[in-house]
């Protein structure tokens, strides 16, 4: 008798197995969209601005938003896009002509990316290619990029390569009469065309090789060079000469930046991640710079996880950089921007992240993250940030009536 069921079955399953070679059945393939929102705000205060010479407030308050989409329609080809506004409420851009509640005091940037990514899965590459526009008062940049990477078979080696190009226009005016008009120099040094040039051109390149050391730790190199050329002074910062005199900022028309990183992230346990990266970085202004980060993730619960962090920067400043009062009319350069003076740095904070992922019938709820860091330079500068940032996804499914197999 136990033959007979055992023969019966191995029948049916012969006859259903036969039948799937010619009748027609459905695959589903799921169409994944992320999208991700960006709140910040950003303040700072201190007392060398460089609008006048290296001297006075540099009160500054930024308002960001941003929302980025990833559309994932068949896990082989990937589109992006990202937007936002940055509004930006400046005391010390409101001294270019002196007048407190001008025009300049509050600006806003809109910035726009579109990418494509298609993955090679034979050969386990990746490539990509973008395109960006980004506008402001005082200038309109247009860019565009291309990527490549590799994984090798294991996963356990990766390689990659990324090229960028930005064009920048540096003419104020589209946004108050929607064509550019002029480079815009402080009130009182406008009785003449300080520069011929209005335009900056960069290019970037980026190198990665990252690898999987064991089960626990990965280690990533990021080469990188940089190069710009045209207008790289600001035209609406001042320089004051011992001599009395007042000019305009003045830099080279040509900058190469050399930045090299370093990173490895270490797995410590189910609940503890550490997170560090170095980063040099040269250009030919005279400036020599290392950074050191160290973020860890500690996870508290299935659902919490806290993330503290801090950032160490040291900068040797350019040789271009004289304080207020201290340039000679004799120099060939010459720039009172702090930002390029010799200093160091140090941004501590903390995160905490909230990852339920729930999930609905056609969302996915992934997380909610809140960043707060304070910054606190050597030159007296002091700033807050806050940042806000949520993740969901939205999934479909995608059915496909096959014939043969």
């Amino acid at each position: 008798m136990k033959k007979r069921y055992l023969t019966a079955a191995l029948l049916a399953a012969a006859i259903t197995s036969f039948g799937q070679q010619t009748t027609p059945y459905v695959k589903k393939r799921i169409a994944r969209t992320d999208v991700q929102a960006l709140f910040s705000f950003y303040t700072q205060d201190n007392d060398h601005s460089a609008v006048t010479g290296g001297q006075g407030t540099e009160d500054l308050q930024v308002y960001t938003s941003q929302v980025s989409i990833d559309v994932n329609k068949d896990s082989i080809n990937t589109f992006h896009l990202d937007g936002g506004v940055d509004v930006i409420s400046s005391a010390s851009t409101d001294r270019i002509d002196f007048e407190m509640s001008s025009a300049s005091k509050v600006d806003a940037r809109s910035h726009a990316r579109i990418g494509y990514n298609r993955l090679l899965s034979a050969q386990r590459m990746n490539v990509g290619a973008t395109a960006s526009f980004s506008i402001e008062s005082d200038y309109l940049s247009i860019g565009g990029g291309l990527s490549w990477n590799y994984t090798n078979p294991s996963r356990q080696r990766e390689v990659s390569l990324a090229v960028q190009a930005y064009f920048d226009d540096l003419r104020w005016g589209r946004l108050e009469n929607g064509h550019p008009q002029k480079l815009v120099y402080p009130e009182e040094l406008r009785y003449k065309n300080w520069f011929d040039e209005y335009r900056r051109n960069s290019i970037n390149i980026e190198a990665g090789f990252l690898q999987t050391i064991n089960r626990r730790m990965t280690l990533g190199i990021y080469p990188g060079i940089t190069y710009q050329q045209g207008l790289l002074s600001t035209p609406f910062h001042r320089i004051y000469f011992t001599d009395g005199s007042k000019g305009i900022e003045k830099l080279p028309g040509g900058r190469l930046k050399i930045p090299v990183g370093l990173q490895l992230n270490t797995f410590l346990g189910n609940r503890w991640v550490l997170r560090t990266s170095y980063r040099y970085f040269y250009d030919d202004f005279g400036i020599v710079a290392h950074a050191l980060n160290v973020e860890s993730a500690v996870k508290i619960s299935r659902v919490f996880t806290i993330t503290p962090f801090v950032r160490l920067y040291t900068q040797q400043g350019a040789d271009y950089f004289r304080a207020y009062n201290k340039h000679d009319v004799s120099e060939r350069y010459y720039t009172s921007d702090y930002d390029l003076s010799p200093f160091e740095s140090i941004k501590p904070g903390v995160g905490i992240r909230y990852a339920p992922f729930t999930r609905g019938k056609a969302i996915t709820f992934n997380d909610i993250e809140m960043r707060y860091a304070l910054y606190h330079r050597t030159d007296g500068m002091l700033a807050h940030m806050i940042t806000v940032f949520f993740n969901y996804t939205v999934e479909r499914e995608k059915t496909h009536p096959l014939s043969e197999r």
